[in-house]
C-alpha cells in the first residue's frame, strides 16, 4: 500500500514538472517567435538610444535701400510654465495664485491637476520675462519651467500677411499662412538624431554602433520688400482707409521690370506675435492675393491694350458717345449717365467713358477679347510666392454671350485679385512683357549657400508699340483728369477705377457701397515702381480720383525721391 502511494507521488510530480515545461516551452515560443518583433523593438527601446535633434527654423530679413537688412521673423528662446501635479501641495493656492498672473480661471488650472499621476501639465507658453520672474518668486511646488524656441516677430504688425505666421498643427510647430507657410519645407530645415547603444546604468555606449546624422538648419528668407517703402503704404493706406470709413483695403507697390514686390499690405491687420488673439481667422486673409471683386474703370486699359495691338484703333479713333448702348434688351449707360459726343480714344480713358469700351471691345470681337484678357493673366493664379493665392473669375464672358462681353470692357461681371490686376497694368508699363511677381529675393542655407530668385517672364501678351501708345494715353488721363495727382518734373501714367458691388441677395448692384482703386507707374517711360490701391465701401466720398489719387501722389512723390531718380522733364 505505501509502496503504491510513494508511485502515485511520483507521478504528480512528474506531471506537474512536465505541465511547468511545456508552459516554458509555449512560453518562449510566444517571445521568440510569435512575438519576436515586438520584444525585439522593446530590448532596443530599453539598450538603445535615439536622440531626435532638432533644426533651427530659417529667418526672415526685409531690405533698406543700400543693402541693409532687417529682421522680419526671428527665433527666441521663451519661458514654458507647467505643472507636475503629483509635486503640487495645495491644489487651490497653486489655482488661486497663478490664474491672475496667468490671467486664466482658477478652475482652469485646477482642472489640469485632477490626475495625480499626471507628470506635465502645460499652462502657457511664451511667457515674458517679467510674467516668468513673478511665478517663480511665488515659489509654488510643482510649479516649473522650460526653455523653449518659439517665433518672434520684431517689427510686430509690420508686412504680417505677407508673413503669417508659426502656429500649432496636430500638436506641431508649422507655418500658416503667407510666407511662413509657402516656404515651410526651406525655413523648417530637417530633423537629425544620434543612435547608440546604452548599458544598464543608461550611459552611452559610443564604441558600440554609434552612428549619427546633424540636423539641417531651416534656409533664411531675404525679401524684395523695402522696410521704408512697406512702413510707408501700411500708414498712408491706413490713414485714408480711417478717414472715409473704409471697412478694408489693400496696397500694393511692385517693379514692373522684375515682378519684385516692395510693399504688399492688407488691413484690417494684426500682430503675428499675438495670432490667438485674433478673433477671427477671416484677419489672417491677404486680401491682395484672396480676394475676389469686380475691378471696375481700372479694367479699361486692359481693353485698349487688346484694341490697339489688334490695330481696330488708334489713340485718335473717334466714336460718337451718345451716353448709352442698346444690347438686345438690355440698355448700358455711362456713370451718372454723362453724354460726351464726339470722343478720341484717349478721351475715353481720360473721362472713362463706358460706351467708349464697349465700342473698342465689340471692334475687337468677344473671342479675341477674351483671348487677351487671359494672356493678360486674368481668370489664373500669379504664382507668387505666398500661400492661400486666389484666382480670377471670367465665368461670365466664358459664356459667350454679348452682353457679358460689353460689361466686362468696363470691369463688370468679372472677378480679379488686386495682385492680378496690378500684375496686368504692370506689363503695360513694363513693353508689354508679363512678369511672375516674387517676395524673396534669395535664400540662405544654413551652410551660407545662396540662391538667388531670377525675375521670370510669363509672356509677351502685347507689342512694346502697343505698350508705349497706351502708356501715353494713360499720361494724357493723368494730366487731364485727375487734378490731385501733382508730381513736378515727371510723367506718370494711371488709371482710377470706381467700382460697383454685386449684391448676393438681389442679383443686383448696391446702391450705395463702392469699391475704389487707383493704380499707376512712374517715370512713366522707364517705370521704377507701380502702386496699386484699394478701398471698400468708404463713406461720403463718391470717386476714387477723389479718395485714392492724393494718396497716389504721396507715394509715388516717395519712392521718387527714395529711389533718387532723376526728372524727366
Amino acid at each position: 500500500m505505501k509502496k503504491n502511494s510513494a508511485t502515485l507521488r511520483i507521478l504528480i510530480v512528474f506531471i506537474l514538472i512536465l505541465g511547468a515545461a511545456g508552459g516554458i516551452a509555449t512560453r518562449l515560443f510566444s517571445i521568440q517567435i510569435l512575438k519576436h518583433g515586438f520584444y525585439q523593438a522593446l530590448a532596443s527601446d530599453q539598450q538603445g538610444l535615439l536622440q531626435k535633434l532638432m533644426p533651427q527654423r530659417g529667418e526672415i530679413f526685409i531690405q533698406e535701400k543700400g543693402g541693409i537688412w532687417n529682421p522680419l521673423a526671428v527665433n527666441r528662446d521663451f519661458q514654458t510654465v507647467f505643472l507636475v501635479p503629483s509635486a503640487v501641495e495645495d491644489k487651490n493656492e497653486v489655482a488661486s495664485r497663478l490664474a491672475p498672473i496667468l490671467q486664466t480661471e482658477e478652475e482652469k488650472i485646477l482642472e489640469k491637476l485632477k490626475d495625480p499621476q499626471d507628470p506635465y501639465e502645460p499652462l502657457k507658453s511664451k511667457l515674458d520675462d517679467e510674467t516668468a520672474e513673478k511665478i517663480k518668486n511665488l515659489d509654488l511646488a510643482g510649479v516649473r519651467f522650460i526653455s523653449e524656441s518659439w517665433r518672434w516677430y520684431p517689427q510686430g504688425t509690420l508686412a504680417a500677411h505677407v508673413l503669417g505666421f508659426l502656429g500649432i498643427r496636430d500638436d506641431q510647430k508649422v507655418g500658416q499662412y503667407g510666407l511662413e507657410s509657402f516656404y515651410e519645407e526651406e525655413l523648417a530645415g530637417r530633423s537629425g538624431f544620434l543612435k547608440s547603444k546604452k548599458d544598464a546604468l543608461g550611459r552611452w555606449l559610443m564604441l558600440s554602433d554609434f552612428s549619427s546624422e546633424p540636423a539641417q538648419d531651416g534656409a533664411d528668407l531675404y525679401l524684395t520688400l523695402d522696410q521704408n517703402v512697406q512702413y510707408l503704404t501700411e500708414q498712408k493706406l491706413k490713414n485714408v482707409l480711417e478717414k472715409w470709413g473704409a471697412s478694408s483695403g489693400c496696397a500694393i507697390v511692385l517693379d514692373p521690370k522684375t515682378g519684385a514686390v516692395r510693399a504688399m499690405v492688407s488691413f484690417p491687420n494684426f500682430n503675428p506675435n499675438e495670432y490667438n488673439k485674433v478673433k477671427s481667422v477671416e484677419f489672417f486673409s491677404n486680401s491682395c492675393i484672396q480676394e475676389l471683386y469686380e475691378p471696375g474703370s481700372v479694367f479699361k486699359p486692359v481693353v485698349m491694350a487688346a484694341g490697339l495691338d489688334t490695330g481696330k484703333i488708334s489713340p485718335q479713333t473717334t466714336f460718337i458717345d451718345e451716353g448709352f448702348v442698346k444690347i438686345g434688351p438690355h440698355v448700358i449707360k455711362n456713370a451718372q449717365e454723362k453724354i460726351y459726343g464726339e470722343s478720341t480714344m484717349t478721351k475715353v480713358l481720360e473721362k472713362s467713358i463706358n460706351i467708349g469700351v464697349i465700342f473698342v471691345q465689340r471692334l475687337i470681337g468677344g473671342k479675341i477679347f477674351e483671348d487677351y484678357i487671359k494672356a493678360f493673366g486674368f481668370g489664373q493664379k500669379c504664382e507668387v510666392d505666398l500661400a492661400g493665392e486666389a484666382a480670377g473669375s471670367l465665368r461670365n464672358i466664358e459664356e459667350n454671350k454679348e452682353i457679358n462681353f460689353a460689361t466686362a470692357a468696363f470691369g463688370q461681371g468679372i472677378s480679379v485679385t488686386p495682385l492680378e490686376m496690378a500684375n496686368a497694368i504692370a506689363a503695360i508699363a513694363n513693353q508689354g512683357k508679363l512678369m511672375r511677381p516674387y517676395l524673396v529675393e534669395k535664400t540662405v542655407q544654413g551652410d551660407g549657400q545662396e540662391k538667388i530668385t531670377e525675375p521670370q517672364e510669363i509672356r509677351q501678351v502685347v507689342s512694346s508699340e502697343t505698350a508705349n501708345k497706351l502708356t501715353e494715353m494713360l499720361v494724357s488721363t493723368v494730366r487731364n483728369g485727375y487734378d490731385k495727382i501733382k508730381i513736378k518734373n515727371y510723367f506718370v501714367a494711371g488709371k482710377t477705377g470706381t467700382a460697383q458691388i454685386p449684391d448676393e441677395k438681389t442679383g443686383r448692384y448696391k446702391t450705395d457701397e463702392t469699391i475704389h482703386s487707383f493704380i499707376g507707374y512712374a517715370p512713366a517711360y522707364d517705370p521704377k515702381f507701380l502702386i496699386f490701391l484699394k478701398m471698400d465701401e468708404p463713406r461720403g466720398i463718391e470717386f476714387a480720383s477723389e479718395s485714392l489719387s492724393p494718396v497716389f501722389s504721396e507715394l509715388a512723390q516717395y519712392l521718387l525721391n527714395y529711389y533718387e531718380i532723376p526728372p524727366e522733364e
